[in-house]
């Protein structure tokens, strides 16, 4: 059975904004594309899984990190849940509407870690009880608004690893207590 993950970049005050956030030091990115490259695939919301969509297609400048992320991402499968998308790209299956459902079929039918990907979809997985692990890459920021990595109150959190990854950023992995 797979495992549900829900991991973001989250400033000290609690926010995942990436545009206003420093991008990933080379290390973090390293970390990221590894990650990718082991994952089962990817479960999206549909503002993630826009955003995320730029790795679809290979953009000029990129360096040699890019070109390896991308690679990864688009092997990865993807699982979207959204209302309003007909369309996705490749390697990316639209959910129906039994989210519940669907998300349990996905971890009956798969080994390995899926990543859950965007805080409004995270919470409603959390309402769920569906989500098993939660990986928090804290960095030392101070954004004081934007989206929360935590949507809502949930569950006693046990923390079950920590890793500093590079200089600045901690991952910080919580389970159900």
């Amino acid at each position: 059975m797979a495992r549900l993950f829900f991991g973001m970049n989250q400033s000290l005050d609690g926010y995942v904004d990436h545009d206003r956030m420093q991008p990933p030091g080379p290390k973090l990115f390293q970390h990221f594309i590894d990650q990718t490259n082991g994952l089962t695939g990817s479960l999206y919301g549909r503002t993630l899984y826009g955003l995320m969509h730029y790795w679809d297609d290979d953009q000029p400048g990129w360096g040699e990190a890019e070109h390896d992320f991308a690679v990864a991402w688009r092997k990865a499968p993807k699982w979207v849940v959204s209302s309003t998308l007909k369309e996705l790209g490749p390697n990316a299956t639209l959910l129906g509407e039994d989210i519940e459902a669907e998300v349990r079929r996905l971890k009956a039918e798969h080994e390995g870690e899926i990543e859950v990907g965007g805080p409004k979809l995270a919470q409603r997985l959390t309402e769920l009880g569906l989500i098993d692990e939660y990986r928090i890459y804290l960095h030392p920021e101070v954004l004081g608004h934007g989206t929360k990595f935590f949507a809502d109150a949930r569950p006693r959190l046990r923390l079950e690893s920590h890793e500093q990854i590079d200089e600045d950023v901690v991952r910080l992995s919580y389970v159900a207590a």
